[in-house]
């Protein structure tokens, strides 16, 4: 019987020539990639927070994944394209009134140039942080901002988000993180928001819940021309809809569990300036404990996944718990400070 997995790493399944086809997958996504060009197929799962179990969400998802992420990256996304079947087999393109599921089409982005890439041969400068900061601190000030995204920066809608990774993370509790490490995270978190309720609504009336980019870890900024941010959240408005300081939060949570301490500090120097951030480190750490805690989960779920072997299953379950060990961290240098 045909897989889509199996036929669309055959070149000649994909619309652009290519001599070869490399599949990545995650939790939520196959990508076929090829010489110039990059395909994304969702993955027909439904985690709650994310569901891509019909095909028509799946089409809605890849044209909103286009049209998010093209605010931050300049001819980067190209368009949605149907997969079809011809003679038996899967392939992308085709008549859309047959298709059978959907593909992203984008160009592939150099390895090379990606901030992760760059740190690890340490040719990561000032200058990359200065036009990351320039960047994302544009795209703060200019994103969407209504009286409804408003509403997700109260501390009683975010907790709606800490509530559902604890639920989420609660079976993984002895593989991917102890229970030590769970209670303390879940107790810290529930114990901030009822230390630090006027903080939240401060930043709503700041005007500093916007729509915003929800994944900005080192893989998705890309040091093209101009820089480029890729990767958006697309499936879950409430994982956009968030303060800027969040989203900003998870770059330097990044930088940091790859050991680029000082960098984080200097990024977040320049952005602090270039936003007129002032006296948030609280709030910043409270965010970095959340997006560390993110990580460390939706990497987790990698262990569910029946298509994913066994060495990629063990190398996920170490780098997750090293994401938890790091939230936890946090904490600990929030009471030390």
């Amino acid at each position: 019987m045909s897989s889509l997995i199996d036929d669309l790493q055959n070149p000649s399944a994909l619309p652009d020539p290519t001599p070869h086809v490399t599949l990545v997958q995650t939790h939520i996504s196959m990508v076929f990639m090829g010489a110039e060009y990059v395909y994304k197929v969702k993955k027909p799962v439904d985690f709650g927070f994310l569901d891509f179990s019909s095909l028509e969400k799946r089409h809605r998802y890849c044209e909103q994944e286009v049209r998010l992420n093209q605010r931050l990256s300049e001819g980067v996304y190209l368009g949605v394209l149907p997969v079809t079947l011809f003679e038996g087999r899967y392939r992308i393109g085709g008549n859309p009134d047959e298709a059978v599921d959907w593909a992203v089409r984008m160009k592939r982005i150099p390895e090379a140039c990606l901030m992760k890439s760059l740190y690890e041969r340490g040719e990561l400068r000032d200058s990359h942080l200065e036009a990351t900061a320039k960047l994302l601190a544009r795209f703060h000030r200019e994103a969407e901002r209504s009286p409804d995204i408003d509403d997700f920066g109260t501390w009683q809608r975010f907790k709606i988000n800490t509530d559902e990774n604890f639920a989420q993370t609660e079976a993984f509790v002895g593989q991917t993180l102890d229970r030590e490490t769970y209670e303390g995270i879940r107790g810290w978190t529930n114990g901030f928001y009822r230390a630090n309720g006027p903080l939240f609504e401060k930043r709503v009336q700041q005007g500093r819940i916007r729509d915003c980019h929800g994944d900005l870890h080192m893989e998705h900024i890309c040091f093209l021309d101009p820089v480029a941010a890729i990767d958006c959240i697309e499936f879950n408005d409430r994982f956009r809809y968030s303060d800027t300081l969040a989203d900003i939060a998870f770059l330097l949570m990044d930088l940091e569990f790859q050991g680029g301490r000082d960098l984080a500090a200097r990024l977040w120097e320049i952005y602090a300036d270039l936003a007129g951030e002032t006296g948030m480190e609280r709030l910043l750490s409270f965010y970095k404990v959340y997006r560390a805690y993110v990580r460390g989960k939706v990497i987790g779920f990698q262990l569910q996944d029946e298509n994913i072997d066994s060495e990629i299953k063990e190398e996920a379950l170490q780098t997750a718990r090293r994401y938890f060990t790091l939230a936890r961290s946090y904490i600990e240098r929030t009471a030390d400070d």
